[in-house]
């Protein structure tokens, strides 16, 4: 039996959960939608604040290692740029700068006289590749497809769909799971999670792609119904590949930036694995078109 105070404080969670979630929802829609100013200012924030939540993880839990988070932090915002600006000459102009910092993250380990070297320079460069990479792969999602005359243009259609897709999926899946779940999908890493919602988030994914088919041309509706797939698998891997890293660290939360929510990891661990898998998939779509 709750108590008057524990209610209250369930209440207040609850709460200050969804009000985070509303602000968390507002501000990436309207970064995405809002062109590609907004998109490039709200993906390198995002970016800088999760390869700086990574890294401070790396060093609190794991032992004898410790990898430099300024300078981690600071290439994956560059690694973000480069690829912002792909479609121009700058983004030639930038890449190396990307690359003397991949250099001073070896070099740097040879005066520093840490334990483990090795462990130092493989976090780093997960930091990079984990973290960075996909939200700078973003950049080529939002920039693939052109515009009527032919030109690349930015589209928001396809970055937030990919968010719709990630956010449909858990849902659908959280809500068939607990009316209906019995088999778990992976109960070493996530106990909650189960196969009936699993394809309960599928098919509620598959709905959406339908209906986004009819307002958004670009993608015909069976590309659309293969885009929402690859999300629903490589996203709930992602999920559950945060899921194991927590696990691994003893943690619930990969960080408290974000009030009833946890960290920019936690919101993001879909992402983490979708945007890579997503990229592949359409650029096989544009070869299948091309033949």
């Amino acid at each position: 039996m709750l108590t008057n105070k524990q209610k209250k404080q369930m209440n207040n969670n609850f709460i200050l959960r969804t009000v985070t979630g509303i602000l968390f929802v507002i501000i990436l829609v309207g970064g995405i939608i809002g062109g590609e100013i907004p998109f490039g200012i709200l993906f390198l924030i995002i970016t800088l604040l999760s390869v700086r939540e990574f890294c401070n993880l790396v060093n609190q839990y794991e032992k004898d290692i410790h990898i430099n988070t300024p300078l981690c932090t600071i290439a994956g915002g560059v690694l973000f740029l480069t690829f912002y600006y792909y479609q121009q000459v700058m983004s030639w102009a930038i890449l190396p700068f990307y690359l003397c910092f991949l250099i001073a993250i070896m070099v740097i380990e040879l005066y520093a006289k840490k334990t483990n070297p090795a462990g130092n320079w493989a976090f780093s460069f997960m930091s990079q590749f984990y973290v960075a990479l996909p939200f700078a792969l973003l950049n080529i999602i939002a920039w693939m497809f052109p515009d009527s005359s032919g030109i690349p243009a930015y589209s928001f259609i396809l970055p937030l769909s990919l968010f719709i897709f990630t956010w449909i999926n858990d849902t659908g899946a959280y809500c068939v799971g607990v009316t209906f779940g019995k088999h778990r999908l992976f109960e070493r890493i996530s106990p909650k999670k189960s196969w009936e919602g699993s394809f309960g988030g599928a098919i509620f994914c598959v709905i959406a792609a339908i209906i986004l088919s009819h307002f958004y041309p670009i993608l015909n509706r069976w590309e659309w119904i293969g885009f929402a797939l690859v999300i629903v698998v490589f996203g709930t891997w992602g999920d559950l590949c945060e899921s194991l890293m927590k696990r691994h660290w003893g943690i619930k939360d990969s960080g408290n930036i974000l009030p009833g929510h946890g960290g920019m990891l936690d919101r993001f661990d879909s992402t983490l694995l979708a945007v890579p898998a997503v990229l592949v998939y359409l650029l096989m779509v544009l070869m299948v078109r091309g033949l």
